[in-house]
């Protein structure tokens, strides 16, 4: 079973270490076997490519890559700024995620 990760796909992150430290961007994909999420804007690199239907010229293209997990820090939604996360039980006995700075729910 995969461990229980503390980004989802759509959460707004900031990087906080690696070649990428500082920048900001949205989650598109979780991988939570390999514990690495592919960030808009964030780790770019370069991938070469033959030309083919899907792409009549080819050449080098700049593209998203993974980035560990670890790396990364969610971004409070009222303060703007990084958080860590913890889980509580709501009213419903549902497990929610809170921001540890501000104490508020994280939808």
């Amino acid at each position: 079973m995969a461990k229980k990760l503390h980004i989802k796909k759509g959460d707004n992150v900031y990087v906080i270490s690696g070649e990428s430290k500082g920048q900001q961007g949205r989650v598109l994909e979780v991988f939570t076997k390999s514990g690495k999420a592919i960030v808009e804007g964030v780790n770019i690199v370069s991938k070469h490519t033959k030309p083919s239907a899907k792409n009549r010229q080819g050449g080098i293209m700049k593209k998203e890559a993974p980035v560990n997990i670890t790396n990364l820090m969610l971004v409070d939604p009222s303060t703007g700024k990084p958080t860590r996360i913890g889980r509580k039980l709501d009213d419903n006995n549902k497990l929610v995620r809170y921001s540890k700075k501000s104490g508020e729910e994280i939808k």
